[in-house]
């Protein structure tokens, strides 16, 4: 069993790394977890060698690399991402021709006549039966509603991968945190574990006292509740490791009926806790900036198209026609009479009502709205980053100050034990002892994985989570 001072070998004082010295040999190592005593091999992912995968499990690194190509959200903004790129093809196909053809057919009951001056005689102006297939063919010379269309799905498809950026941010971060809960819980249940091991020998060495006629049954009841109040703990700690797999396995988007194994390495966990402080803060490295930014282009490009709502918008046209005339249906189709147009169709918007003034007054406004949110937005990113920076710096504290304990506790433990068994101390104190070393490593515990997701969330404040893992 690894003990939990293995986890601050590596940063704090020699009493400390005393104590993990007499007590355990294999400081760094690789250790793995399952959640159950029945779990199958790991799912393969990319960039985890399968034979590997069974072997050692995943890392924190690997189950990130899964929940990139698995978690539903993120591909659900794949999805939007490929939506928004289709879009721009969609606003582009206004600049090119666009073809119909077209084609009627029609009879008349009684032909239209036509009066020409200074004939008495009306004459007829048609025939009984009339077809026209044509094909119509226009090009988009100039249009602000096409230009705009055009300007508005690039930023939209920058806008979409902002946002398949900000979900992979979001996954990074609960995925690392979800990862550290679930460690911390495999790690109190150890603790646990330990702890009910020393109850159980207290409890026989009480036992064997007792029946030695070297101290009463007080004893031996109060050992045997300290160490049913430790199963319960066990027992508690255990069950909860299901639970946050299953948190785990629903930000990866891993299959629930399917299992695997994490592993950790201890010392690179060590070095992975310390993080500069002194760095600045650079909001434009927020993703929430950059989309803000991206609205704003947005709305300066709408500005932009009412203000050319008074340009004229040109388009050239070709029209092909094929006209059959007779007053026999049988006979319609044996001749035709062709004829073609070309020509350029202007139309200038003259007056509409003020709209287009409107329109004008009220996107500067939402342009001024965004401004303000700039500022709201800088606010609340320092605010984020202050508190996530005082966060941190309390938790390293209390993380060291915690392995003291755990360091102090142990020795304490130790020599109250030895007095007990010499008969100087009453087992009271052990029990008081043995409290306080589990008292202390918990909290080490829970300081050390704060420390941990503490650093995830000045690393998002700072917008510094990576996301090419």
């Amino acid at each position: 069993m690894l003990p939990r001072a293995a986890l601050f070998l590596f940063i704090f004082l020699a009493p400390v790394s005393s104590v993990w010295a007499q007590e355990n040999t294999h400081a760094g190592v690789t250790r793995q977890i399952t959640p159950a005593a029945t779990a199958t091999q790991p799912t393969a992912i990319k960039g985890v060698n399968v034979a590997d995968a069974a072997s050692f499990g995943f890392s924190l690194d690997d189950c990130i690399r899964y929940a990139l190509k698995n978690q539903p959200a993120l591909r659900q903004a794949f999805i939007d991402e490929s939506v928004a790129h289709t879009n721009v093809g969609i606003a582009f196909s206004s600049w090119l021709p666009q073809v119909n053809g077209s084609a009627n057919l029609q009879h008349y009951f009684n032909t239209p006549v036509t009066n020409i001056p200074g004939n008495n005689n009306p004459a007829n102006a048609g025939t009984a039966y009339t077809s026209v297939p044509q094909i119509n063919i226009t090009q988009t010379i100039f249009t602000p509603d096409v230009l705009f269309a055009v300007k508005a799905a690039k930023l939209s498809r920058v806008n979409s991968t902002q946002n398949t950026e900000s979900i992979k941010i979001n996954l990074v971060s609960d995925v690392s945190k979800a990862f550290y809960d679930l460690l911390l819980s495999a790690e109190q249940v150890d603790v646990f574990k330990e702890d009910t091991g020393r109850l159980k020998k207290n409890q026989s060495d009480a036992y064997y006292r007792y029946m030695s006629g070297l101290v009463d049954k007080v004893d031996y009841k109060q050992a045997a509740i300290s160490l049913n109040n430790s199963m319960s703990q066990l027992k508690g700690a255990t069950e909860a490791i299901q639970a946050k797999y299953a948190r785990l396995k629903q930000l990866m988007g891993f299959p629930a009926e399917q299992q695997f194994s994490i592993n950790f390495d201890t010392a690179k966990m060590m070095q992975d806790v310390y993080i500069d402080t002194l760095a600045p803060i650079w909001f434009e490295k927020r993703i929430e900036y950059q989309q803000l930014i991206t609205a704003r282009r947005m709305q300066q490009e709408t500005t932009l198209y009412y203000h050319s709502g008074f340009l004229p918008s040109v388009s050239a046209f070709y029209n092909d026609y094929y006209a059959f005339q007779n007053d026999k249906l049988s006979d319609l189709y044996d001749r035709a009479y062709p004829y073609s147009v070309f020509g350029l169709q202007l139309n200038i918007p003259i007056f509409t009502g003020l709209r287009r003034v409107e329109n004008i007054h009220k996107s500067r406004l939402l342009e001024e709205r965004i401004n303000w949110g700039e500022t709201a937005l800088k606010l609340q990113i320092y605010d984020e980053y202050s508190q996530a920076l005082a966060t941190y710096k309390s938790n390293l504290y209390n993380m060291k100050e915690q392995g003291e304990n755990v360091a102090m506790a142990r020795e304490v433990y130790d020599i109250v034990k030895l007095q007990y068994r010499e008969g100087i101390k009453a087992y009271l104190d052990v029990i008081v002892a043995e409290s306080a070393l589990e008292t202390a490593e918990i909290n080490y515990l829970n300081a050390l994985f704060q420390l941990l997701q503490s650093k995830i969330d000045l690393q998002k404040a700072m917008g510094d989570i990576p996301t090419d893992i």
